[in-house]
């Protein structure tokens, strides 16, 4: 699960202080970072943009009844 700005960020720790980049937490933090950030970049389905925008309509259309 290597990637560039995992890779970054341990380099970056290096020049920093060398019992920072063994703390447990710390490379757990940076993993945790580094998922959240390839999640982030994943594409959205259009089966699951579909369902949004049904969603949507299904909630405004409860709510004009409402106002109503």
């Amino acid at each position: 699960m290597n990637n560039k700005k995992e890779d970054h960020e341990i380099r970056r720790k290096e020049n920093g202080h060398a019992g920072d980049i063994l703390d447990p937490n710390n490379q757990i933090g940076i993993r945790l970072r580094s998922l959240y950030s390839a999640v982030q970049e994943e594409v959205i389905p259009d089966r699951f943009l579909d369902l949004l925008e049904k969603l949507d309509q299904v909630e405004r259309l409860s709510s004009e009844k409402v106002g109503k």
